[in-house]
């Protein structure tokens, strides 16, 4: 993220409230309260900082030279384990045209490249049927279900365990989901 993604961050988190609420943590503010210009740079200021420790790899999706989500691969453990924690969001406005999808093999094949990462760890929500497919498609399988995991939009919610190791995909997820996209007829 730029400084200068402020305005345009409030603004796509604003509208996409109902589109995303149902997936992100609880909070003891409102929506709104949580998406104004100081909530943008205190988020920009903790996400820079644990990406300077090596603890996260944020990135910003852009599709047509505007802001239209994000991909993080966070809580990043070195040693024996060299694993992290994905997780995402975009635009509805932008969703089923393969933008999320795009961002997150670009973002799996840095991890696993450059970071030397072993394996990603995708936890979604069973109902979720949208971010199953997508992490499916990109080859992640799931490894378990996981109870009253994590605090979502007010309540303990049960979450799937995804991973993809990084032998998984030899030639790269890209090239998975380049595969794939060739297959699609056209829109």
């Amino acid at each position: 993220m730029r400084r200068g993604d402020a305005r345009d961050w409030v603004q796509l988190r604003t509208a996409n409230e109902a589109w995303l609420s149902a997936w992100e943590p609880s909070a003891p503010v409102s929506w709104r309260e949580r998406h104004t210009p100081a909530a943008f740079r205190a988020m920009r200021r903790a996400t820079t900082r644990r990406a300077g420790t090596g603890t996260s790899l944020p990135f910003a999706i852009r599709f047509e030279d505007r802001l239209a989500g994000q991909v993080t691969v966070d809580n990043i453990v070195r040693g024996a384990l060299r694993s992290g924690h994905l997780g995402y969001w975009l635009d509805s406005a932008v969703a089923g045209r393969g933008v999320g999808s795009l961002a997150v093999a670009l973002v799996c094949d840095h991890a696993f490249g450059p970071v030397g990462l072993h394996r990603l760890q995708a936890d979604i929500r069973p109902e979720n049927r949208p971010s199953r497919r997508l992490v499916e498609r990109l080859g992640f399988r799931q490894e378990g279900t996981f109870r009253d995991y994590l605090d979502i939009d007010g309540a303990w919610r049960d979450h799937l365990g995804y991973a993809l190791l990084a032998g998984d995909s030899p030639r790269g997820v890209l090239a998975r989901w380049r595969a794939r996209a060739e297959r699609l007829p056209d829109s």
